[in-house]
């Protein structure tokens, strides 16, 4: 049996558990890039590419796949920099790559993102330049949120792409604390909505199965001591 402490001061207390809390995304620390996370600072080319088409569009490297995700962006608008900031140095293959999209490389650190009433003026750079942007997009490190979850023992594992870390589960959303299941986000930092639903629904099957198994064994030990 589970025991939840609820910040209002009252349990909940639960024959089974599933984590479904979501990640963290974790962001380089540049003055006045977390205020614009989620509005002009970007992450995904689908899910955001088409509202900044054929505009100017920078990319904050935070690893080797930002050069990828530059050649990303480089099909919604010709206008794309590339801003290594000492995360990446692209190899002359890549480089290459970069050069024939016409995505200009700039190795000055970025010190700050410049904004406006809310929205993204320019990014400036080390060097005392500024390039003009209406969004840049960068790759976080997306870290499952559970912290919550220390007693429990479970432990994060990184997640395949190298982009952060999440719970370990089966196909079927266990973990390897009985009892205890994950979907979504908490289980793949990968995952998008229709991902994390189907995670959910897999989960809920696992945790039914494994109640009637529970429930008939101890159905069955009753029957034992008759």
């Amino acid at each position: 049996m589970f025991e939840l402490s609820i910040t209002d001061g009252s349990t909940i207390r639960a024959r089974k558990l599933l984590i479904a809390s979501g990640l963290v995304d974790h962001l380089p620390d540049i003055t006045g890039l977390a205020e614009l996370w989620g509005t002009d600072v970007l992450y995904c080319p689908y899910c955001h590419g088409w509202e900044v088409r054929d505009q100017p569009i920078g990319v904050l490297a935070t690893g080797p796949e930002s050069v990828h995700q530059a050649l990303m962006f480089r099909q919604w608008s010709p206008r794309i920099t590339l801003f290594l900031n000492g995360a990446v140095d692209p190899s002359e293959p890549e480089r290459a790559r970069l050069h024939a999209r016409q995505i200009e490389v700039v190795t000055s650190p970025v010190t700050e993102v410049v904004s406006s009433d809310g929205r993204l003026e320019a990014v400036a750079l080390a060097d005392g330049n500024r390039v003009a942007l209406a969004a840049l997009a960068l790759l976080p490190r997306m870290v499952a949120n559970t912290d919550f979850l220390d007693p429990l023992g479970l432990r994060l594992v990184t997640h395949p792409s190298g982009f952060g870390e999440n719970l370990q589960t089966d196909g079927s959303g266990r973990t390897s604390v009985p009892g205890v299941y994950a979907a979504g986000n908490a289980a793949d930092i990968s995952a998008h909505v229709v991902n994390s639903a189907s995670s959910g629904l897999l989960a809920a099957m696992a945790i039914n199965a494994d109640l009637v198994d529970q429930d008939t064994e101890q159905a069955l030990l009753g029957v034992a001591d008759r």
